[in-house]
């Protein structure tokens, strides 16, 4: 989550919301703790998820960018999650760890 705010919620009808945002700093990339793994979705479809990103959702889809253009594959970035469609764990853990950050993958 890129942006939040303190208020959630008012009954009052005078309220007037006064909110401040507040912008996620991207962590450098060998600060960051990133775990890899697949999933299969509806349909017998397999997305390789990339989870635990700490930063900016810009940058965040800029990364997963990067690692839709190296694995030739679509994907979106929701949700704090970087999904890329089909089974390319090994190869993003190499390029997230060329790129420096610490990957590593997870589940079965």
């Amino acid at each position: 989550m890129a942006r939040y705010s303190k208020v959630v919620y008012s009954t009052s009808h005078s309220f007037q919301q006064d909110v401040e945002f507040e912008e996620a700093i991207t962590l450098d990339p060998k600060d960051q703790q990133l775990r890899v793994w697949r999933q299969r979705l509806g349909g017998g479809r397999m997305v390789t998820v990339i989870k635990g990103f700490v930063g900016k959702e810009s940058d965040m889809k800029a990364l997963g960018k990067v690692l839709k253009l190296s694995c030739s594959s679509g994907g979106s970035v929701k949700d704090g999650e970087i999904l890329i469609q089909g089974d390319h764990r090994e190869k993003i853990v190499n390029i997230l760890k060329t790129k420096g950050y610490n990957a590593k993958t997870s589940g079965g």
